[in-house]
């Protein structure tokens, strides 16, 4: 092999090995607020307290408006790999009818569990239509220009 051709060989792998660089960004999501502001939190607080402690929820679950959940969590990416979350923290803080702080539970990722995403597709019954129906079925319906064929009006 020439010198040049070993040249351009290191010159090249160089160049390539440099491109491939560790950039690792771990960005933070949510709104969790301090430990001191959830130590203040207490069983029996209204909601307009534990707003002014903590701060808006990050969610309140909309079956049960007596749920506020605060969350956040840090997401790891390097380079071109699929973003991994190394950290999460979930706080919810749960009010009885009175509007009074009724439980107060802490989560981490440790806590957590995996859930992997079914496929399957459920069939329904009704909704392919037919073919004179799907390239027919819109004949008449559109109608550029408004008529005012009603007496009415």
């Amino acid at each position: 092999m020439s010198i040049s051709k070993v040249f351009l060989l290191n010159a090249f792998l160089i160049m390539f090995s440099t491109a491939c660089s560790n950039d690792m960004f771990i960005t933070h999501n949510g709104n969790m607020p301090s430990n001191e502001r959830i130590g203040q939190i207490q069983t029996g607080q209204s909601k307009a307290t534990v707003q002014s402690i903590l701060g808006a929820p990050s969610n309140v679950v909309s079956l049960d408006r007596n749920t506020w959940i605060y969350m956040s969590s840090d997401i790891k990416k390097v380079a071109f790999f699929a973003p991994k979350e190394v950290e999460r923290d979930v706080l919810t803080i749960r009010f009885n009818n009175q509007n009074k702080v009724e439980s107060i539970e802490r989560l981490s990722k440790k806590n957590g569990k995996e859930v992997t995403i079914c496929e399957d597709k459920t069939e329904t019954v009704g909704h392919n239509p037919g073919f004179f129906r799907k390239y027919f079925g819109g004949v008449g319906q559109y109608m550029p220009f408004p008529t005012n064929n009603n007496p009415n009006q």
